[in-house]
């Protein structure tokens, strides 16, 4: 709406990466001080859900009526557009990231964190079916239409905040009230912790790989399929791919209850690879659907083992102070590498002239080849983590460590 450059947009993604780590890893810490969970959920999810309202109200006829001697009233629209998505990222990141995710540690066991995790890793690339199913009909050439999209999902947030009020029962858990406040944000990155813990941060150090692997092309994918397969109907091909991979992902992590993360990570590594050796080699509809399918499979199951097996090694009432270490290994460090050797793999990709007279490049099959090669190295991570396993159960690693002196 406001003919934004990439590098504005490169730089809102990046602002916003940076406060959603940095309010996880306070806000996590500040969560297990003060024993609360409901508290920063409900209110965060309320608060997001009106920071995405407040969207609605970022068109240039309402910011053009507040500055009516400025000229350029798109570079204010950008401006506004940046602080307001680093703030509901603010209310995003207290919610669901630092809260949301430590009570789901909280309330569950080894036992059942599979089955937990199985749900709630296809719940993220559920949502984006349903928003593109959902709003696939508009005109997004058209600022109303955005208004609506912010008004319909900022409501569905909203809503979401609410019903956690009636809905979500605080897990019972002792307030730190004794143990200094940066202390514990800064506990999951000393290195007393790190040795104390050595299958926990094997873990995030293999899902930070992981997560690279799948940013090396995920910018770029419904690219490919509408530009370089001239695929106009390209959710024809998702939406099946995603329903699928979503109902085994559910499923899988009892698998992985059941069997552990070796004998659950292994095969869902190889439904990626397969995934991404299709999705390399051919072009032809059939094709490209199976690869697809096992992508998003291999992708969905990996994120619920990965996710189940952190919080089964994550210290007892750390739960809160660890979110940060886990989205520096989940969102941070994949969504920095991951489109910078995307971006390099495409350096000299075709381009193509829109009729606006812009020109765009056209993704090559490359990239998934690219995050072939370091899913191979996520492979020989998990495979070093064997020794280690065996001496580590997460029984012991769940207990509480020993606090440290005072100095």
């Amino acid at each position: 709406m406001f003919a934004a450059t990439p590098a504005q947009i490169s730089f809102m993604v990046s602002a916003s990466a940076v406060v959603a780590t940095v309010t996880t890893i306070f806000i996590g810490a500040l969560s297990d001080k003060l024993g609360k969970r409901k508290l920063f959920i409900s209110a965060g999810y309320i608060l997001w859900g009106i920071s995405i309202l407040a969207f609605a109200l970022v068109r240039k006829d309402v910011i053009g009526s507040l500055f009516t001697a400025t000229a350029s009233v798109s570079a204010i629209c950008i401006t506004i557009t940046i602080v307001l998505d680093c703030l509901m990222t603010f209310f995003g990141s207290t919610a669901n990231d630092a809260a949301f995710n430590a009570w789901l540690t909280d309330v569950t066991e080894p036992k059942t964190r599979g089955a937990a995790e199985g749900v709630n890793s296809m719940m993220p690339l559920m949502a984006i079916l349903v928003v593109f199913g959902g709003f696939m009909s508009f005109d997004l050439a058209k600022s109303s239409a955005w208004t609506v999209i912010f008004c319909v999902i900022g409501a569905v947030v909203l809503l979401a905040g609410v019903s956690s009020i009636f809905l979500v029962q605080e897990p019972h858990q002792e307030k730190q009230g004794n143990e200094r406040y940066f202390y514990n944000v800064l506990h999951g990155f000393r290195p007393s912790t790190i040795k104390n813990n050595p299958v926990l941060y094997g873990t995030v150090a293999a899902f930070a790989l992981f997560g690279i692997s799948i940013q090396v092309f995920m910018p770029y994918l419904i690219i490919y399929y509408e530009v370089s397969l001239s695929m106009a109907n390209y959710v024809l091909i998702m939406a099946p791919a995603i329903l699928i991979a979503g109902g085994i992902t559910a499923l899988y992590g009892r698998y992985y209850d059941k069997v552990g993360f070796l004998p659950s990570i292994l095969p869902a590594l190889c439904s990626l690879a397969v995934g991404y050796v299709l999705l390399g080699a051919f072009t032809h509809v059939a094709l490209v659907f199976i690869g697809s399918l096992c992508m998003m499979t291999g992708y969905l199951t990996g994120m619920a083992v990965f996710g189940a097996m952190i919080r089964d090694y994550t210290p007892q009432g750390k739960a809160g102070a660890f979110q940060g270490l886990r989205i520096v290994g989940q969102v941070l460090i994949p969504g920095i590498v991951g489109p910078v050797i995307g971006a390099a793999v495409l350096a000299n990709a075709k381009t193509i002239v829109g009729n606006d007279g812009t020109e765009s490049f056209i993704p090559s099959q490359a990239i998934f080849w690219a995050a072939l090669a370091v899913l191979a190295v996520v492979a020989v991570v998990v495979l070093c983590l064997i020794p280690i396993l065996r001496k580590e159960t997460p029984a012991q690693s769940a207990q509480a460590e020993p606090q440290e002196k005072e100095i």
